[in-house]
């Protein structure tokens, strides 16, 4: 990556913005840890949020940087990246969080992210700037992460079901009351697992570009826990327009159900986080909660509900990085 002449103000400016988009990330995502508990009631909206908040910000001492460095030097071309390109990415994410935020769709943040980098790389420097492994093992879990959900989520409904079959449903719930907390803490590990990490890549770029960093050296220590604080504070608002389709739209959510959902959802997430891949917590969870709901029959997932959101997967990287590119022009001319 091109050392440039970036003014120190213009790297806090950048940061700033990283960071916002962090808050937000948290605050559109936190309906993926949240709904199934809030749904069934096993915590008031306030506390979960709090609840996921806490395990979102306790994944900064859990898990290795291997997704930063994904996005930080796999999507795009390193030599290409400014404050331009960075600023265009940004601008790309948060504009369409907050589209499909105000609509309560429940589409990915960290596809927005990268759709932003791949719009605002074109508009620089055309579509050989885009690092075309690491674009379409990202595009590819676009599948792979849901199936995955689905598969794990309804695995683990099927020896849940048969290993209560002779317990009574009010003993299930209880049990389960408690089973779902551990789940849902261990969803919000993997979403501040693997998405904080998108943010931290983010923020690694403007300094190498700055000549603050390399792309040899140590992520700085402040920037990780920079990013787990932004997305932990967001998790904390809550984005409660996704919770209702999230938790109940789908299918219909118990205790039992809601402990399988995430915790096939927590799963992939570490898998993913594991092998560096950045996922969408939002693809993840909504594939493990339709695996829940099919093993009661297809007939008890709503299919329309779901076809929706798939469109929103479809259109968010396109529509970002569209967003992304208009953003590296306005950077032109502000920056």
């Amino acid at each position: 990556m091109e050392t440039l002449n970036i003014s120190l103000g213009v790297v806090i400016t950048l940061v700033i913005v990283a960071l916002l988009f962090d808050f937000m990330n948290g605050f559109h995502d936190a309906a993926n840890s949240i709904a199934t508990i809030v749904s069934t009631r096993v915590l008031k909206p306030q506390h979960a949020v709090l609840w996921a908040a806490s395990f979102n910000f306790l994944a900064y001492f859990l898990f290795h940087l291997k997704v930063a460095a994904t996005i930080g030097k796999g999507t795009i071309d390193p030599s290409i990246v400014d404050h331009y390109v960075i600023f265009g990415a940004l601008i790309g994410a948060i504009v369409w969080n907050v589209i499909t935020w105000y609509y309560g769709i429940p589409s990915s943040s960290s596809h927005a992210l990268v759709g932003g980098l791949v719009g605002a790389a074109v508009a620089k420097a055309g579509f050989g700037s885009l690092i075309a492994s690491g674009v379409l093992k990202i595009i590819a879990f676009i599948f792979v992460a849901p199936l995955l959900g689905f598969f794990i989520g309804g695995m683990l409904m099927v020896a849940v079901s048969w290993a209560c079959r002779r317990m009574p449903p009010r003993k299930v719930d209880k049990h389960f009351r408690r089973f779902q907390l551990l789940s849902a803490a261990a969803y919000s590990l993997g979403h501040g697992g693997n998405d904080a990490q998108k943010t931290v890549g983010i923020i690694w770029m403007i300094l190498i570009a700055a000549g603050l960093s390399t792309t040899t050296s140590e992520i700085p220590g402040w920037v990780v826990l920079a990013c787990y604080t932004a997305m932990g504070l967001g998790t904390m608002f809550g984005g409660w327009r996704i919770v209702k389709t999230m938790g109940n739209r789908i299918t219909k959510l118990n205790q039992a159900r809601g402990f399988c959902a995430n915790s096939g959802g927590a799963a992939t997430l570490f898998i993913a986080s594991a092998f560096g891949i950045p996922v969408s917590t939002t693809h993840t969870i909504t594939g493990a909660i339709a695996g829940v709901g099919t093993t009661r029959g297809a007939r008890h997932v709503r299919w329309g509900v779901a076809g929706g959101i798939v469109w929103a997967w479809i259109l968010t990287i396109p529509c970002s990085a569209l967003m992304a590119a208009v953003g590296w022009y306005i950077g032109r001319l502000i920056l």
